[in-house]
This record gives C-alpha cells, sequence and structure tokens, in this order.
C-alpha cells in the first residue's frame, strides 16, 4: 500500500477565518493544510477600509489574484518603488520574489480579493 493517499476533488467549505503572517484576516480555502496541495494556495481576503498588509513576498510561488470588490493600490518592487491602482474586475499576477503590499485607500469600502 501507498505511504501517500491517492488524490482526489475536494470541496473545502469557506468558514474558517485565520489572521495570516500579513496581519489580516482571511478566510481559510485550499492550501496544503486544507487539501494536502503542494503547488496552489487560494483564500478570500478581506481589507477593511484604510488597513494594508505588511509588506512581503512568497519565494517559491507565483500568486494570482481577482478582486471581487472595492479597490486597493499595490506596492510592489525591490523597495516598494513602483505601485498599481486595482479595481473590482482586475486580475493581479505577482511572479515569485517579488515583494509587495496591498493597501485600501476607502474611508468606507473593504476590497474582497480571492
Amino acid at each position: 500500500m501507498s505511504e501517500h493517499p491517492k488524490p482526489t476533488c475536494k470541496v473545502i467549505r469557506g468558514r474558517g477565518t485565520y489572521v495570516g503572517k500579513q496581519a489580516l484576516t482571511y478566510v481559510s480555502g485550499i492550501a496544503a493544510e486544507t487539501t494536502g496541495s503542494q503547488g496552489i494556495c487560494m483564500h478570500l481576503l478581506n481589507i477593511p477600509p484604510k488597513e494594508r498588509a505588511k509588506a512581503h513576498l512568497h519565494e517559491n510561488h507565483e500568486t494570482a489574484i481577482y478582486v471581487i470588490s472595492g479597490q486597493a493600490i499595490m506596492w510592489y518592487g525591490e523597495r516598494l518603488e513602483e505601485h498599481e491602482s486595482i479595481n473590482s474586475g482586475d486580475f493581479i499576477y505577482i511572479p515569485a520574489g517579488v515583494p509587495h503590499l496591498p493597501y485600501n485607500p476607502s474611508e468606507t469600502e473593504t476590497c474582497t480579493a480571492v
């Protein structure tokens, strides 16, 4: 018998939340801890008005994000010297190893992204 179970499809009910390393609250989704995934991770993130994540990078994987609602500004680059305005309906690609920091400039609206 194999040491590893055969991969199969899984449905993850997004019920649990946790505070991530970037000091924002995430709704748990697809991750090594929930599915055993090795190359993909997907969570729901709500950035409250006037809040931001801590600057960070993902050394070993690229990141893809879709903004469901709201707006954000993403600072990125070696010294966070570049930035992009991000709006509802936008897709974001972040290469592995690129430092980035999302910020919600709104006074009233939460930015929600997957």
